[in-house]
Order: C-alpha cells, then sequence, then structure tokens
C-alpha cells in the first residue's frame, strides 16, 4: 500500500532486529494501533510479518512501544520455520490483521477458549511474494480456529487484492449475476430466489414454500447404505 514504509534496527536475526512502520512524512506508526483495519469494503489491511520462503519466524511487538515487527523467541532464542521438501521456509505470506485483538479475558462463543493475547494471523496464499513490513489488501477466503494451547487463535486464509486469482474471484460474481438477471444462458441451472430484487426468477415466499412442502416431511430413518462405502484404500506404487 502506498503512504507506509519500514525502517530496519539492528542486525537480522538478532534478538535486538526490528522493523518500525513509517507513514507519508516519515512519522514512525504501531502497525497495531494506527494502520486501519479496513483497506476497502470487504479488503482487509494485512501486515506482512514473515514473507514466503524465508524460515525466520517474525511478529508484531504487542509489549514494545511502537509494536515493531521482531523476531519471534522461544527460550531465548530465535525460531525458524522448518523446510519441508519441496518447499523451503515459509510456504505463504504470513502477517496480522491491524486493530485486531484476541482479548484473554473473552471466552469465544464458538471455541469456548480466550484469546491468545495478539491480533488475527493472516496467512496469504497469492502468487506475490511480499516483503517484511509491507501493507497489502487482502480479501478473506476462509478462516480456522486452532486452540494452542488452551487459547483461541484464529488463522484467516486470504489472498491479495491485486493478485490474477483474486480478479478471477470477483468475475465468478458478475458471472452469477448474469445469470440470475437472465443476461446468460445456465443451461439447466435453477435461479428461482426469494430476495435478488432485479432477478426475472424472483418468487414470493409462498411459491418457495409450496417447493419444500411437496416433498416427505422428515424421517428419523435412514436408506441401507452399501457395505463397502467404509472400506479402507492406501496409495501404492504400481
Amino acid at each position: 500500500m502506498s503512504g507506509y514504509s519500514c525502517e530496519e534496527r539492528a542486525m537480522l536475526f538478532s534478538l535486538k532486529y526490528r522493523v518500525f512502520l513509517k507513514y507519508e512524512k516519515g512519522q514512525y506508526i504501531s502497525p497495531f494501533h494506527d494502520i486501519p483495519m479496513y483497506s476497502d469494503k470487504d479488503v482487509f489491511h494485512m501486515v506482512v510479518e514473515v514473507p514466503r520462503w524465508p524460515n525466520a519466524k517474525m511478529e508484531i511487538a504487542t509489549k514494545d512501544p511502537l509494536t515493531p515487527i521482531k523476531p519471534d523467541v522461544k527460550k531465548g532464542k530465535l525460531r525458524y520455520v522448518a523446510n519441508l521438501f519441496p518447499y523451503k521456509g515459509c510456504i505463504w505470506n504470513d502477517g496480522a490483521i491491524p486493530q485486531t485483538w484476541e482479548d484473554r479475558g473473552h471466552n469465544d462463543k464458538h471455541t469456548g477458549f480466550c484469546g491468545d493475547n495478539d491480533l488475527i494471523d493472516v496467512c496469504e496464499i497469492g502468487s506475490k511474494v511480499c516483503a517484511r513490513g509491507e501493507i497489502i489488501g487482502v480479501k478473506v477466503l476462509g478462516i480456522l480456529a486452532m486452540i494452542d494451547p488452551g487459547k483461541t487463535d484464529w488463522k484467516v486464509t486470504a489472498i491479495h487484492v491485486e493478485d490474477p486469482d483474486a480478479v478471477d474471484i470477483k468475475s465468478t460474481h458478475d458471472y452469477w449475476k448474469a445469470l440470475v438477471t437472465k443476461k446468460t444462458d445456465g443451461k439447466g441451472i435453477s435461479c428461482m430466489n426469494t430476495t435478488v430484487t432485479e432477478s426475472p426468477f424472483k418468487c414470493d415466499p409462498g411459491a418457495a414454500k409450496t417447493i419444500v412442502d411437496a416433498l416427505p416431511p422428515p424421517c428419523k430413518s435412514a436408506c441401507t447404505v452399501p457395505t463397502d462405502v467404509d472400506t479402507w484404500f492406501h496409495n501404492q506404487k504400481n
């Protein structure tokens, strides 16, 4: 994103290494608090902590003044991502969504555990190799709740808005709009709906209920499933 820049301090791969963020005229800012959560409607800002391929794990230092990016340390030693053949280091751009915080005092209704006292983590899977401290706009593709250990740690999967695949994701919505407004032939796809105002296929709720009521009511019993459904298969070389 334009307007942001980085300033490195101390030696890379040392305990004192830090990446400070600056905005426009050079004033220092906090990547945690001073960068807006949203870049645009349905687009989040992401602070890149670990670019794709390097091994050194980095994180926003939530307890340091101005919360710079610093090495992830465990028991006094820097942490590194293990290489998993044929890949090296982190296989995506890893980072966080600014102006988010998983509160340790708040019990998450979805997981039953409190937050991990950190920002929301993001795994950006686009094709670009980003830079440490870079601010990018991302679209959310999915989210996973991890328990680590006894704490809720949400992981967001996202894609850079400028990635070619992100554009294709938008184009599929345009294709759908053409489908439900009868501007393209769906070749047998049912476009019946009850809420899309501009669609000629829109029907009233009563008609929708008639379709549902025409089917048999719920039944507690079930049809027999073939026994070979439970067979296990294993990969074998020929």
